[in-house]
């Protein structure tokens, strides 16, 4: 990991305590790592009062307060005054009397970012110095992706971003296959992580590889460009017209065939009534005839057989004493048949 140092500096000296750290004014770690802040001193004779050891977190808002982390006073640590780094801090000495005040923070977090200052106080004697920490994030979950038409002659761009990771990151591409060099009409991006391609061809295919870094680490991530010839799109174009020209002719063809096998049905219904009424008079009216021929007598038929129907009846025929007044009343003669003595018509 690249360190860099930070700005300490050593406040007023009173009596003869020293703090000997090496001068790292700033540090810079990666985030989830550890890290080890110095504060190491000495003291002389001079100094008999009690040892105090103090780490503090001095904001950036000067109208805000200072936080103490931790704090070694009465031979007694102390390091449940910042909530936000309970459990992640200690004193790299358990016995900051020995001369060792350096203090270790785990699991580091973007939110300590900041500048901490060390206090050392043993009267007369007192000093202090400050360092400025910096966490920066690894990238982590690269992207990459192709914007564009992978068609031959076309213009497309190949794409690289990090979820994550603290700037200012830089990204860089490779190719992997074939020649394993960049096309020559390739421009490169490394802030934005953009490789522009112009008027690409087949042999611009193959895996790339795009590499995304800052101070603290780097991740990387792969996509495969596969440059083919244009696609004819007036023939898709076409099939797809006349598919549909097709699918609608059916369409209508099965509509025409359930409208007429429906309205066929409509007339099969009355006429069917029909035929049966017409059947079942006939058979009403055979039947009445058959009965009224099979209540007649041979010896009636005979007569009717012999006599026409179209003959006058003979003016023989006696008439009765009352006919001529029944006739001046409007009354209608009637001929009656003769019978024999057998009960025949004559």
């Amino acid at each position: 990991m690249t360190l860099a140092v930070c700005y300490i500096s050593l406040f007023y000296q009173r009596g003869s305590v020293t703090i000997t750290s090496t001068n790292q004014p700033m540090v810079e770690k990666a985030r989830g790592e550890k890290v080890t802040l110095p504060c190491t001193f000495t003291v002389s004779q001079e100094d008999q009062g009690p040892l105090d050891v103090e780490w503090v977190l001095i904001p950036t808002d000067n109208q805000k307060k200072e936080q103490t982390i931790i704090m070694y006073s009465v031979d007694r640590i102390y390091n449940d005054y910042y909530e936000a780094m309970n459990g992640r801090v200690q004193f790299t000495n358990p016995d900051p009397r020995s001369g060792d005040g350096s203090i270790n923070i785990v699991n580091l977090k973007s939110a300590d970012t900041g500048t901490y200052q060390c206090r050392v106080k043993k009267a007369p004697g007192v000093e202090s110095q400050k360092i400025r920490l910096t966490v920066l994030v690894k990238p982590a979950r690269t992207k990459c992706y192709i914007e564009g038409s992978q068609e031959t002659g076309r213009d497309l761009t190949l794409k690289c971003v990090s979820q994550e990771g603290s700037p200012l990151l830089s990204y860089n591409w490779r190719k992997l296959t074939g020649t394993k060099e960049l096309p020559a009409t390739s421009l490169l991006n490394k802030d934005t992580g953009e490789l522009s391609l112009k008027s690409v061809s087949e042999e611009y295919s193959g895996t790339y590889n795009c590499v995304a870094a800052n101070r603290v680490g780097a991740d990387d991530c792969f996509v495969v460009l596969n440059v083919t010839p244009p696609i004819n799109t007036a023939g898709i174009i076409a099939g797809a017209v006349i598919g549909t020209l097709l699918g609608l002719s059916l369409l209508a063809f099965l509509v025409f065939c359930c409208c007429k096998n429906k309205f066929y049905k409509s007339l099969k219904a009355p006429i069917h009534a029909w035929f049966k009424s017409r059947t079942s008079t006939a058979r009403s009216y055979i039947g009445s005839n058959r009965s009224s021929l099979g209540s007649m007598s041979p010896s009636n038929m005979e007569g009717y057989a012999t006599t026409p129907y179209n003959q006058v009846p003979s003016e023989d025929l006696k008439r009765s004493p009352a006919a001529p007044n029944l006739s001046r009343m409007g009354a209608v003669p009637v001929m009656i048949p003769a019978q024999s003595k057998d009960g025949s018509i004559v």
